[in-house]
């Protein structure tokens, strides 16, 4: 890993809170975002995640939410056979509403990049995991509860502060000015990353990642393997040449609370959970909790 050496990289990755193909594409990306660790440290790499908006508050609502959450969680599964994703056994219902959720999400980056990555993290797993769609500001609050480090009551303070709401809506803008290279995309397999025709007007398809540097800028629309988002590094920052070094599965999971089975194959190189790891089994095999994660977490809130 080339460090300190001035090389800029921004990678800018559009994405929603339940978004099923931003769900699937999470283990390539925390792999990703783990062999840049070093230069982001250093100052080299920058991150910054946009908060697309799949569910719109203009959308019309379902004639039958039943039969749509139905439906839905077929589609969700159907997507899951190619990422290897777990979902939820039952979906709840659709997500009314990706604001709320999208708003947490930004609003939690006041309290520091841990903090707002545990605090996507579990915005995700609360329709994916548990199948209960954190749609509304009681929702995530719920979904976010016991999340270390969290000061919960700040997080929705700021959620509903005007300033958080126009972070968000010029998320929205810039999800909806995409790459004119992404207009016609077609890359292989069911989620080429063609940019979608929406209300209207054209968006980023979920999840992007834009990557800028010296090298210029690169565009990864879609579903995409993770040799692809590494050669996308190289040719936007050639200084920067992401690590290939695996983490110990104790360590992988002290660091990121959670791990599908896909994350620990790419964190990891293995698939063998921690001896104290906590498992819940989905619709798509298990997810391993880290036990304190296991205390707070809403899969679990049942069990006395």
């Amino acid at each position: 890993m080339t460090r300190g050496t001035g090389t800029t990289l921004e990678i800018v990755e559009f994405t929603d809170p339940a978004c099923p193909w931003a769900w699937g594409s999470e283990p390539t990306f925390r792999k990703l975002r783990h062999a840049l660790r070093g230069a982001e440290q250093a100052g080299d790499v920058s991150w910054r995640r946009v908060c697309g908006i799949l569910f719109d508050e203009d959308d019309d609502p379902a004639p039958d939410p039943a039969a749509e959450a139905l439906w839905y969680q077929e589609f969700v599964a159907g997507i899951a056979e190619h990422t290897a994703a777990p979902f939820a056994h039952r979906l709840e219902r659709v997500a009314v509403s990706s604001w709320p959720a999208s708003l947490a999400a930004k609003a939690a980056e006041a309290q520091g990049a841990l903090v707002a990555e545990r605090v996507l993290r579990r915005l995700r797993e609360s329709t994916f995991v548990v199948g209960t769609p954190a749609d509304s500001e009681r929702g995530v609050r719920d979904t976010v509860s016991g999340v270390p480090g969290l000061d919960r009551e700040q997080l929705v303070r700021d959620l509903r502060d005007p300033a958080t709401e126009r972070a968000v809506r010029r998320d929205w803008r810039e999800t909806r000015t995409p790459a004119r290279c992404v207009l016609e995309a077609d890359g292989p397999g069911p989620h080429g990353g063609r940019a979608k025709f929406v209300n209207g007007r054209h968006r980023y398809a979920l999840p992007t990642l834009r990557l800028t540097g010296p090298g210029g800028t690169v565009h990864v629309p879609g579903w995409r393997p993770y040799e692809e988002y590494a050669e996308a590094v190289l040719r936007a920052a050639p200084g920067v040449s992401p690590s290939s070094d695996l983490l110990p599965a104790d360590e992988a999971l002290e660091r990121y609370r959670t791990l599908t089975g896909v994350e620990l194959r790419l964190l990891t190189g293995g698939q063998e959970a921690p001896g104290d790891a906590v498992r819940i089994e989905t619709g798509n095999g298990p997810l391993w909790l880290h036990p304190d994660e296991a205390r707070t977490h809403p899969a679990l809130s049942h069990v006395a």
